[in-house]
């Protein structure tokens, strides 16, 4: 991890709901289908984050960036990668 100061978190969102289908945005008035929305209300409630590494000591990581509820179920970390990861335009 040291040659990668940022990395991909994808995580279960267990304290979601699963039923939901439309979702409002914060600080908008617009109803959206809820795959067009950040909402962690969902059918398939799997979280996304680039995180940044902050300190590694043996198997315990510190990130800054992951906007998951302590206790959060981990599905896999990935190293991020600008010239894989990054869309180009």
């Amino acid at each position: 991890m040291e040659l990668h100061p940022h990395f991909i978190v994808l995580y279960w969102l267990d304290r979601s709901d699963r039923d939901t289908l439309r979702a409002t945005p914060p600080g908008t008035r617009t109803e959206h289908g809820v795959f067009a929305t950040r909402s962690p209300d969902r059918p398939n409630p799997i979280g996304f984050a680039v995180v940044d590494l902050i300190h590694s000591d043996g198997t315990r990581l510190v990130d800054r960036g992951l906007d998951a509820l302590d206790g959060t179920p981990l599905l896999d970390l990935k190293p991020f990668s600008a010239g894989t990861d990054c869309v180009k335009e």
